[in-house]
């Protein structure tokens, strides 16, 4: 046998311990919320799941003991957040296979409100994703600032660009620079990896938009329209 057989063979129980931990709807739940880069209570999840406070408790251990999850505690508050940007990556690529289809059709108003503010724009971890995403994607790569051709690349006009708005891009670790991430509603990629989140956290602090609701979605302010337009060229109603 092959050291690389040998190999793959140790790694499928792990495999398929992983798949085992988001095979279940509950915990799927937990870390499709958790996608909004935010850090929650355990309650807040299980009011989110609909589930009781004993089930989220035991749910949560498995997801912490499998390395999906990182815990804090603040003193009787327990929050906890997806263990780190590998992890965000692996679900949101999993949930871009779901068929746009398959979803059930929203049963109330406010749902179909706020599903349609989820594909207009969200926080997919910490990077833009929906409309606004490829929009700000689209933008980027028709000034020639972002290359797609050969993979997700910053090009040299793009890291000047991106010191001439005032947003620093400091290397995260194995982090790539720019990353192609597929987003599941418009069936497109998105700028993710240090440039995407970068770009979004100023985008956040500079008031270009704001969070709504109680999940991921963002919405573009008027003075963030006037911004995109100016430094982009991309028009409001792209944003709407």
């Amino acid at each position: 046998m092959t050291s690389r057989r040998r190999s793959r063979e140790a790694q499928a129980p792990q495999l398929a311990r992983l798949a085992g931990l988001i095979a279940d709807e509950t915990r799927a739940a937990f870390l499709l919320a958790l996608l909004d880069g935010r850090a929650w209570t355990a309650g807040e999840l299980a009011r989110h799941a609909g589930v009781a406070a004993s089930t989220t408790s035991e749910h949560l251990g498995k997801l912490i003991d499998g390395g999906l999850l990182a815990e804090e505690r603040q003193g009787r508050h327990r929050y906890v957040r997806l263990a780190d940007a590998r992890v965000a990556q692996l679900v949101e690529d999993l949930a871009a296979q779901v068929a746009p289809g398959a979803a059930e059709r929203p049963r109330t108003l406010r749902e179909a409100g706020a599903g349609s503010a989820m594909a207009r724009g969200r926080t997919c971890y910490d990077h833009l994703a929906g409309r606004l995403g490829i929009a700000v994607t689209d933008a980027l790569t028709a000034r020639g600032l972002l290359r797609q051709d050969t993979g997700f690349a910053l090009t040299d006009d793009g890291l000047d660009w991106f010191t001439s708005v005032g947003i620093g891009l400091t290397p995260g670790g194995r982090r790539p620079l720019a990353r192609a991430c597929l987003d599941w509603t418009e069936r497109r990629p998105h700028l993710a990896g240090v440039a995407g989140a970068a770009l979004c956290r100023h985008a956040l602090d500079a008031g270009w938009c704001v969070r709504i609701g109680s999940e991921r979605a963002v919405k573009v302010t008027e003075q963030g329209e006037r911004t995109l337009a100016q430094l982009l060229g991309i028009e409001a109603a792209a944003l709407r």
